[in-house]
């Protein structure tokens, strides 16, 4: 199960997020669980948040004094209830989307999409920190936007 939530600082900075962000988010998600053969029930959450709290995170868990646009928390815990996996979180920095988005000259929406597929792929072991590693990780992210519909969308090198 996909959980989605906004964090209240972009109410209060009035950072408009474009609708429908949520499906969006769903899809994406669900997407790059499907073409990785992830139980569709494993559980992610995705937090849309801003700069502050992406550099604050950044800082603390990975020791980067910079805001970024996406970080992932892997849990990998079993719910002993519904024995159902939790994958982890996806914090995402909408500013950065919207920014990042024009700069590539494609749409927040798609952007947003794409980093969410990222998030998924970094939950689920993939990294990007070797060119083997990066080879493979831009390969399933390449398809996995295929399937949603985001071909045109040129990763970052």
């Amino acid at each position: 199960m996909i959980h989605f939530q906004i964090a209240e600082s972009l109410e209060e900075q009035n950072i408009p997020v474009d609708e429908p962000v949520e499906a969006l988010v769903q899809r994406a998600a669900g997407e790059a669980l499907a073409h990785t053969g992830t139980d569709p029930d494993a559980g992610v959450t995705v937090l849309l948040s801003d700069d502050a709290q992406l550099h604050a995170l950044n800082r603390q868990y990975l020791g980067i004094d910079a805001p970024t646009d996406v970080l992932s928390f892997p849990a990998g815990d079993i719910d002993p209830d519904s024995e159902t996996l939790y994958l982890g979180d996806i914090v995402i920095s909408y500013p950065r989307v919207r920014a990042q988005a024009e700069a590539a000259g494609h749409s927040a929406q798609a952007e947003l999409q794409l980093l969410v597929v990222h998030g998924v792929l970094h939950l689920l072991g993939y990294d990007h920190a070797e060119e083997d590693e990066k080879a493979e990780m831009w390969a399933l992210q390449t398809q996995i936007l295929k399937r949603l519909g985001l071909d045109q969308i040129k990763l970052p090198e």
